[in-house]
């Protein structure tokens, strides 16, 4: 599944426009970047940090606190089930060629 960043939440790791490859059958560890489905909007993909897994589900956090708009597990708690890991970050061909 193909994934792209939009928002400054998870800066420096990640900017708007990479895209990301996301592989469902790798299991996630501690550090990992994955993708989830937002909690309340199921149909929205978040992109986070996964820091730990207790018993409540995976506890999600952004690398750049301060962004605007930035929602993690600190708003919505653990999410139960993760979409997949992120294994590997393309950036647009403009960026690239620069």
């Amino acid at each position: 599944m193909r994934v792209r960043v939009e928002g400054d939440s998870m800066r420096p790791a990640l900017l708007p426009g990479d895209w990301l490859l996301v592989c469902r059958r790798v299991p996630p560890r501690p550090g990992d970047i994955v993708v989830a489905r937002l909690p309340g909007e199921p149909e929205r993909l978040i992109v986070k940090r996964a820091a730990w897994h207790g018993a409540d589900g995976w506890w999600l956090e952004s690398d750049n606190q301060r962004a605007s708009g930035r929602r993690d597990s600190w708003d919505f708690g653990a999410v139960p089930e993760l979409v997949g890991r992120v294994v590997l970050r393309y950036w647009p061909p403009r960026r690239r060629a620069r």
